[in-house]
């Protein structure tokens, strides 16, 4: 549980309460290497990836890191495979399902499905706990670790990723005690890049409060594993603070969206791959010529003229949204007061969503 201590909500000590849970899970994944040992046995499988809400933008690096390796990897919302694609999942398939709560409607149906299916794939489930109906019905259950969590996802988000770099690596070709112990090393330079982020908070979030005052349009982009974080701030800015905030492909944005480019747009930029850090920094440019307001998020600080930047420093990119995404959340929490509501409290959402 984590405890408001000196913040002035929940949200905000959730926010800062994730150094911590990304630590957690890292010392989860070390007690965790028989259920690894498990994960071993299935490489060369197709690896099909699914989730709802964070748990899903949370696989972003999973995928791409394993489809680097020439490993077959899908990424598919639970509610599209459960209703259109379940065909696909055979023998020959693991599906790692992650979910915060391990109760969401579709994961559950979607596992209550695959127990009934013959021939079935092998699940393996990713939950904060493991007293959940969806751990139960997994073959390999792993826990993030991530603890009590109140407000839209910060500490499950982040012990997410963290096992989700573990199964990567396994499922990648490592050996589990290998995994183990690379993940315990990410995770600890995971959790201090966020520590020293998080010492400005109030500073950054009043920044960033005012960065995007006026502007009524608001769009996240990103490319490959750091989408994770521009579709987790996207969503957060629609939990926390109401904003109708749009994450789109980085790439995509050129082809039509550009029209929104102009003094009414505030744009989240999450540049942290080194493959397209080029191109982001150059639609980074063409967003502040057209007087569009643009939050750049870089691992080096390196941002053309005119933006708010933020630096995470260097991070393996399996963890990089852990810290890339906190200026979102504190973007969030600024204008969530902005606009008279209390900061991470849903009002019309569930924390859990139990229905379809």
């Amino acid at each position: 549980m984590t405890s408001l201590g000196n913040f002035p909500d929940r949200f905000m000590a959730e926010i800062h309460g994730q150094p911590a849970a990304l630590r957690r899970a890292a010392d989860s994944v070390g007690d965790q290497v028989v259920a690894l040992n498990r994960v071993a046995e299935v490489r060369g499988r197709t690896a099909v990836f699914t989730a709802m809400g964070g748990s899903f933008h949370a696989c972003y690096p999973a995928v791409v890191e394993l489809a680097a390796r020439g490993i077959i990897s899908l990424h598919v919302t639970a509610s599209e495979l459960l209703h259109f694609r379940r065909r696909i999942l055979d023998p020959q398939t693991v599906v790692v399902v992650v979910s915060q709560s391990g109760t969401s409607a579709e994961v559950v149906r979607l596992a209550e499905a695959l127990l009934d299916q013959e021939p079935r794939p092998l699940v393996v489930s990713i939950t904060n706990g493991l007293g959940n109906p969806l751990a139960e019905r997994a073959h390999i259950a792993l826990d993030t670790a991530a603890g009590e969590e109140r407000g839209p996802s910060t500490m499950t988000f982040a012990g997410s990723l963290v096992t989700l770099s573990a199964v990567t690596h396994v499922l990648g070709g490592a050996a589990p005690a290998e995994a183990v112990s690379r993940t315990e090393t990410l995770a600890e330079g995971a959790a201090e890049a966020a520590e020293r982020l998080l010492v400005g908070s109030e500073m950054l979030a009043a920044q960033a409060g005012r960065w995007a005052a006026g502007r009524h349009t608001v769009v996240a982009l990103g490319r490959g594993p750091a989408r994770a974080a521009s579709e987790m701030g996207a969503l957060v800015l629609k939990e926390s603070a109401g904003i109708a905030a749009e994450a789109l492909e980085a790439g995509q944005f050129r082809h039509g969206p550009l029209e929104l480019s102009g003094p009414d747009l505030a744009a989240i930029v999450v540049a942290t791959e080194p493959e397209t850090k080029r191109l982001e920094l150059a639609l980074t440019g063409d967003l502040v010529e057209s007087g569009a307001a643009v939050l750049i998020v870089t691992q080096d600080g390196e941002a053309p003229p005119g933006t708010l930047s933020v630096a995470t420093g260097r991070l393996d990119r399996s963890l990089c949204p852990a810290v890339s995404i906190i200026p979102a959340q504190l973007l969030a929490w600024a204008l969530a007061a902005q606009h008279g509501r209390v900061p991470g409290v849903l009002t019309r959402a569930e924390k859990v969503t139990t229905r379809e």
